[in-house]
């Protein structure tokens, strides 16, 4: 009976795998639980075989714990302000104008289509923070150009799926908020950790897409030079309209959070106020646009905040069956120490997030582990952005990684999901990489942090 708890995971995958909504399955998950192992069932006359391993008298707790953990949380309120900015931002043209921009700049290079999604992509990803947006944004829009011109199929959907997940990690990020409220690291923090292992990653793009146009020039073509769209007039004009003004947002809403001026909230507000101001001097705003840029965001925020709700429901009655000190006790015990643990972390994260997205194994996983993580002298800063960095390589493996089911949806027929596996792998060796060398090198995310302390 001791291992009871345990159980409620093989059956929360189960509801999941049905296709059964996760805020759902996590709260029928854990009252159904509390019911079939609680003194409610004798109480309305039906004998256990067992005594009650869970006394109904704790659920009185839930309501305190989800209006702690949402109403009170200040936190979570940058949540909706990002995501909105974001929306609003797409919802103003930035991605094709950004796109348009960045190919006249780097299109006369041989890969330099594909340098320009990379750099647009760490810009989307610092804009919008919300990676199924990016990706199905870049396949529209950059994809069927790069075919145009003759990218192979498989670095085209390579590129766009890869960069497209930076959201995941370059700061302002949706997850990077949530990861921090639940390590109970200050995510002004962890925005600034992740600073440089994210420009890092596109950094390792860039190079990868260099060599494969040095080795094999017909996969990554240069632009055609007699483009009327690399007018040297019309490019600093673009540059100019198209480029600086969602830099100097993003510039401006990270800085605030870096040199301690605003909360990650306030920010969060300043942006979405920031991403209005520029759809209108781009004359994107309008009723629908601000209509549509709401409506995402309420659609966000809800499935984020009623995941949390159930995933709060899960977290009590795991706890009251003993489950939390299995855990613990099974992660202490493991072999190699501190490094087995981070191995077998590491590689759990990895292969949950072939079947679940970041928001349920933030609020199930990540709560379980970091008291650990800590009591075995892990920083929990570091920690953060190592998770944050294995599901974005996660989110890229066949055959389930979410970033390819985006892709597949928002890419052009003729080219093949085979295309589209052939061309992640080399960014997922790109990606476990760069993770391997912030795990030896904890140096690269704490001193953004160190140095904003000073």
């Amino acid at each position: 009976m001791d291992a009871i708890a345990l159980l409620m995971f093989p059956v929360l995958l189960l509801l999941l795998l049905t296709g059964y909504p996760v805020a759902f399955a996590l709260a029928g998950t854990a009252l159904a639980f509390a019911v079939l192992f609680s003194d409610l069932l004798p109480m309305a006359g039906i004998a256990l075989p067992w005594e009650p391993l869970f006394r109904s008298a704790r659920l009185n707790i839930l309501p305190q714990r989800i209006y702690g953990s949402i109403m009170e949380n200040y936190t979570l309120v940058a949540v909706p302000f990002f995501i909105f900015m974001g929306a609003m931002l797409e919802r103003a043209g930035l991605a094709e104008e950004l796109l348009r921009t960045m190919g006249r700049l780097f299109g006369r290079l041989r890969g330099g289509l594909a340098i320009s999604v990379v750099a647009v992509g760490t810009l989307l990803a610092a804009a919008t923070g919300v990676i199924g947006a990016s990706v199905v944004a870049m396949a529209v829009l950059a994809l069927p150009v790069m075919l145009k011109y003759g990218y192979s199929a498989p670095l085209a959907a390579g590129t766009v799926t890869a960069s497209g997940t930076l959201g995941q990690i370059i700061p302002p990020s949706i997850v990077l908020i949530i990861l921090g409220d639940q390590m109970g690291v200050n995510v002004g923090d962890l925005f600034l950790g992740a600073l440089i292992p994210g420009l890092l990653l596109s950094g390792l793009y860039v190079l990868w897409i260099t060599v494969v146009a040095w080795l094999r020039p017909s996969a990554a073509p240069a632009l055609p030079l007699d483009d009327p769209e690399f007018n040297i007039e019309r490019l600093g004009r673009a540059v100019t309209l198209g480029l600086l003004p969602p830099l100097a947002l993003v510039a401006a809403v990270l800085g605030t959070i870096f040199f301690g001026i605003a909360t990650p909230t306030e920010a969060g507000a300043m942006g979405a106020f920031g991403a209005i101001l520029l759809a209108l001097l781009r004359r994107r705003l309008n009723l629908s646009t601000l209509r549509e840029s709401a409506d995402t965001s309420v659609r966000m925020t809800a499935m984020v905040f009623t995941i949390l709700i159930g995933a709060t429901a899960f977290a009590t009655v795991f706890s009251a069956l003993g489950g939390t000190w299995l855990i613990e006790d099974l992660l202490t015990g493991l072999p190699g120490g501190a490094v087995g643990f981070l191995v077998f972390v590491m590689l759990a994260v990895f292969l949950l997030g072939f079947f679940l997205d970041f928001i349920e194994i933030t609020f199930i996983v990540v709560p379980l582990i970091t008291p650990v993580a800590i009591s075995m002298g892990f920083d929990p800063l570091w920690l953060g952005i190592l998770i944050a960095m294995n599901l974005q390589a996660s989110f890229l493996t066949p055959p389930f990684g979410f970033a390819l089911f985006y892709l597949r949806g928002a890419a052009p027929d003729t080219v093949r999901t085979a295309d589209i596996y052939r061309g992640v792998i080399p960014f997922i060796g790109i990606q476990l990489f760069a993770l391997l060398i912030v795990a030896l090198f904890p140096g690269l995310v704490t001193w953004l942090p160190s140095v904003a302390a000073n």
